[in-house]
C-alpha cells in the first residue's frame, strides 16, 4: 500500500488548509486510516482517524476545528484543518491500518506563521 498526502502550504493564524490522502493497493477491510503530526523537536503525535463505521477520534487540541472524512469506497481521506494556529505548525502523515500492520503516507508541511 502506498500512500499519498497532499495540501500543506503557508497560512496565516485563523486561516484554513485541507490536506488530502489517496491509498493506492488492497486496502480493503482496512481498521482505520487517519493523521499524525510531527513539529519540530517534537515526536509524531495522534491528530484524527476514521474507522470503518465512520466514527472518528480527535486529539484535544484540534477538536472544534478540523474535521476528518474520507469517501465512500475507502480509499481516500482529508482533513479540513480551520481556524489554524502557530501551534499547528508541522509536518502532517496521513496512515492506515490493517491486519498486516500501519502504513504511513511521505508527510506534507503546514507552516501557520503571519
Amino acid at each position: 500500500v502506498q500512500l499519498q498526502a497532499s495540501g500543506g502550504g503557508l497560512v496565516q493564524p485563523g486561516g484554513f488548509l485541507r490536506l488530502s490522502c489517496t491509498a493506492s493497493g488492497n486496502i480493503l477491510g482496512h481498521e482505520g486510516m487517519g493523521w499524525y503530526r510531527q513539529a519540530p523537536g517534537s515526536q509524531r503525535a495522534f491528530v484524527a482517524a476514521m474507522y470503518p463505521d465512520r466514527s472518528t477520534n480527535y486529539r484535544d487540541s484540534v477538536t472544534g476545528r478540523f474535521t476528518i472524512g474520507g469517501d465512500n469506497a475507502g480509499h481516500s481521506i482529508y482533513l479540513q484543518m480551520n481556524n489554524l494556529k502557530p501551534e499547528d505548525t508541522a509536518v502532517y502523515y496521513c496512515y492506515v491500518d490493517q491486519r498486516t500492520g500501519r502504513s504511513w503516507g511521505q508527510g506534507t508541511l503546514v507552516t501557520v506563521s503571519s
